[in-house]
């Protein structure tokens, strides 16, 4: 039931970011495709045994990881909104994002520390795949997501407008 459940919550994942930021969405997706994917194959290297409570920190770990997503595709939106290049905003949107997915990743990165340290048994389980989880959706929302987003729109492309969705003010 736990992998169903982290598969139906990718699903969803998938379903509300592609019908909220169209081919943002998409990107984000593969992104955090790439993050679970990742995340399995580093559990997989160290032969560690997947519990109940490595799979709510998987599930943890995509929220968070789609979380930095939707960070960044707000504020790209909000760049166009405020007359960017499609180019422009893209940069800007993962530059100036940065910081916040960075400190909200070593906040919770602490707190699972914390666990790792001061934990017993299933607790300790937890925290080592939400630890390990928080590396791989650092990596997988800022770099693999903008080596996709870069991948299409990149290259000195002329744009004239990105598929991320509604910019309008609201």
């Amino acid at each position: 039931k736990g992998f169903h459940s982290v598969a139906y919550g990718f699903a969803f994942i998938a379903v509300f970011m592609c019908g909220y930021y169209l081919l943002f969405g998409m990107y984000s997706t593969l992104a955090l495709g790439f993050n679970l994917l990742l995340l399995v194959s580093v559990l997989s290297m160290l032969q560690a045994t997947l519990t109940l409570p490595g799979i709510a920190a998987i599930a943890l770990t995509l929220g968070m990881a789609i979380d930095a997503n939707v960070l960044i595709n707000e504020r790209i939106r909000e760049e166009v909104r405020a007359g960017q290049s499609p180019q422009a905003a893209i940069a800007a949107g993962y530059d100036r994002d940065w910081g916040t997915i960075l400190d909200s990743n070593v906040t919770t990165m602490i707190a699972g520390l914390a666990l790792l340290i001061f934990g017993s048994g299933p607790v300790r389980g937890f925290a080592v795949v939400h630890c390990l989880g928080i590396l791989t959706s650092i990596f997988s929302s800022v770099v693999v997501s903008r080596a996709i987003v870069n991948l299409a729109y990149g290259h000195r492309r002329k744009v004239g407008k990105l598929a991320i969705g509604d910019t309008g003010w609201k």
